[in-house]
């Protein structure tokens, strides 16, 4: 069975945030960086239900984990100009 192939956007829409071109890019601007110390999943900014979804996808190398480790590492680099 193949692992679907999910995008930036499908990950901000599951998340059921704007998942336009511009409202990821405002999102990626306003939340980072990261600490290097913070996990993903315990960042202020997210919900009880994202917070336990990110950390899910994660721990059990789910589906959404690839896409997930691509927003964690966006987040921690910032807004590349």
């Amino acid at each position: 069975m193949e692992n679907p192939n999910h995008s930036l956007p499908s990950l901000f829409k599951q998340l059921g945030l704007d998942n336009d071109p511009v409202s990821i890019d405002q999102f990626i601007a306003t939340h980072s960086p990261l600490k290097p110390e913070l996990h993903l999943a315990d960042a202020f900014f997210w919900t009880e239900s994202q917070s336990q979804f990110l950390r899910d996808e994660i721990l059990d190398d789910a589906d959404w984990a690839e896409v997930v480790d691509q927003l964690n590492v966006m987040l921690r680099k910032g807004r590349q100009g």
